[in-house]
C-alpha cells in the first residue's frame, strides 16, 4: 500500500468517526417536539382544576382554564415543567415540579394534565396530535380524477355541433 492510499484510508476513517460522533451527540440531545397541554375532562377524570399554569424553563407557556389547550416546543426526550394548579376559583394554588419523558415516535404530543395529576399511566394521558384539515380547506381542494382530462379535446365537439 503506497503513501497516498494510506492517507485516503485515514481520511475516510476520520470522516466516518466524526459522523458517528455527531450522530451520537444528536441521539443524546434528542429531537424537537411540540407538546400540547390539555385541561379537559376524560374517561379518567370527570372534574378538572379551575386553572393550571404551566412553566417551562422559568417561563409561563400556558395558563389553562377548563377545556383549554396550550402548547410549547421543546428539544430532547424529557420535559421538565412547573405546574401551578388552582382547584377552584379563588382557591389556593399548589405548585409542583414534574419531569415527563417524551415518546420518541411522536412529534406532536397531547398531554392531558388532569389525568397525569390523578396518577394515570403514561399511555392513558399521552396521545399523538394529528392535524385535521378544516372543512373550508377541504372544500377548496381541487381533486383531479383524470390526468388527461381536456388534453385530448381537439375541438371535435365544436365541429360536430356546427355541421
Amino acid at each position: 500500500m503506497n503513501n497516498s492510499k494510506k492517507k485516503t484510508l485515514i481520511y475516510r476513517i476520520a470522516a466516518f468517526l466524526v459522523i458517528m460522533a455527531i450522530a451520537a451527540v444528536m441521539f443524546v440531545i434528542g429531537r424537537g417536539h411540540t407538546v400540547y397541554f390539555d385541561n379537559k375532562s376524560s374517561d379518567l377524570v370527570a372534574e378538572v382544576p379551575y386553572k393550571i399554569e404551566v412553566r417551562v424553563d422559568g417561563k409561563k407557556v400556558a395558563s389553562l382554564k377548563k377545556n383549554e389547550r396550550g402548547m410549547v416546543d421543546v428539544m430532547g426526550q424529557k420535559l421538565t415543567m412547573e405546574l401551578v394548579v388552582t382547584e377552584e376559583k379563588n382557591g389556593e394554588a399548589v405548585q409542583m415540579k414534574v419531569t415527563q419523558p417524551l415518546p420518541y415516535n411522536m412529534d406532536g404530543i397531547i398531554l392531558n394534565v388532569p389525568a397525569m395529576l390523578n396518577g394515570a399511566s403514561q399511555d392513558q394521558y399521552i396521545s399523538e396530535f394529528i392535524s385535521v384539515p378544516s372543512e373550508a380547506d377541504a372544500a377548496e381542494e381541487v381533486v383531479v380524477t383524470d390526468d388527461t382530462a381536456g388534453l385530448m379535446d381537439f375541438g371535435e365537439e365544436s365541429e360536430a355541433s356546427q355541421g
